[in-house]
């Protein structure tokens, strides 16, 4: 399995190896070693790791549909942002009296609004299973019907990338409007407790932590072999010789549906770990600049090696927090100058470097 999944892939196996150690590491020396201890992890700092990591399975999502298939999506932060309000949603039902207006079925922003009743699209979110189904169905199902509407159209290339960015903006309208029951431009927010567990607490952030690196690692494990497969492998063809493909006989509108729908499900998956680690899910989540940046951190990753894609997102992420911290005013144009400068020199990203690097070396 380990031949199948990583042959001439040691990067692969060394990101998954730091994935790993930062999932158990981190929550392990929290808990041994005190406060004040060089060796212990703040609540900060575990939250901030494990934002990263969502963001890197989001970036491990693009790369599926863009690296392996050739479907350049501008819009995949609505598959992020749809999978945080699924779980904002729950979250939010879970508050009942503790609100500010103390209202036991209304959350706060729509006793505020004078809503009289809870709309029907958010019964079955008090209960974790359902919210956890809808983190997935929602995504899958809105990239289905856009998918199945667009392949079978045969539209492709820049227009299909103008048209999943004018989805996204569209959403971020749509849930800026108070009407539609989303919280407005304020979002969701002010959580209380997941599975019963206070959500502020040290224990339910540790093992977000776990669980988002946890996820991560299965996902990519299950992306790797599914680019393996023959499923995998017609796939590929498409993104290289697509009127050759259909020529053969295959039905090209249906291998860019599947993967299509299995990458906004991963997507969906990422948002909904990341709103309970950052507290907070709102209409800007959906912005078009969102997706855009999720698309610099694949580029510059290396897309077509999934690997890739996550060191993209958390080097990128890192350097936001940084310079963000530093010099705000000035992140959008180191952002912008390093992506010009990667596509230049390395048309394939770190990814590509480190590929060469281990060939000459070999």
């Amino acid at each position: 399995m380990k031949s199948l999944l990583f042959s001439h892939d040691k990067t692969g196996v060394v990101v998954l190896a730091l994935i790993a150690g930062v999932t158990l590491i981190v929550p392990l020396f929290n808990l041994i070693f005190p406060v004040d201890s060089p060796l212990h992890f703040s609540a900060y700092t575990v939250s901030l790791l494990g934002k990263y990591l969502t963001f890197a399975l989001v970036g491990l999502s693009l790369d599926l549909v863009w690296g392996y298939c050739g479907i350049l999506v501008l819009g995949q932060g609505a598959f992020f942002a749809l999978g945080g309000y699924a779980m904002g949603m729950y979250l939010m039902r879970q508050i009942g009296t503790r609100g500010v207006y103390a209202d036991p079925l209304l959350p706060d922003f729509m006793v505020f609004l004078n809503w009289k009743e809870l709309p029907w699209y958010w019964f079955g979110f008090d209960h974790f299973w359902f919210a956890m189904l809808m983190v997935m169905l929602v995504p899958g199902l809105l990239a289905f019907v856009f998918g199945w509407l667009a392949f079978r159209s045969r539209v492709t290339g820049v227009y299909l990338s103008i048209i999943t960015q004018a989805l996204t903006y569209a959403l971020m309208l749509a849930f800026f409007r108070n009407e539609m029951g989303f919280g407005g431009n304020n979002g969701l927010t002010d959580f209380k407790d997941i599975l019963g567990f206070n959500i502020q607490s040290e224990a339910v952030r540790l093992t977000l932590l776990f669980l988002s690196g946890s996820i991560l690692i299965a996902a990519f494990l299950f992306s790797r072999w599914l680019v393996n497969t023959k499923l995998g492998r017609v796939v590929t063809a498409i993104r290289d010789q697509e009127s050759r493909v259909r020529f053969l006989g295959y039905r090209v509108e249906m291998f860019k549906l599947w993967l299509f729908v299995f990458s906004a499900m991963l997507a969906g998956i990422a948002g909904a770990l990341y709103v309970p680690q950052v507290g907070i899910i709102n209409p800007s989540e959906f912005s078009p600049l969102n997706s855009l940046e999720i698309v610099v951190w694949v580029a510059m990753g290396g897309r077509g090696s999934l690997y890739g894609a996550i060191i993209g997102a958390v080097l990128v992420n890192f350097s936001k927090t940084v310079l963000t911290g530093l010099m705000p005013e000035i992140w959008l144009f180191s952002l912008g100058a390093a992506f010009i400068l990667v596509t230049v020199l390395l048309p394939d990203g770190i990814a590509g470097l480190l590929r060469k690097r281990r060939e000459a070396e070999a």
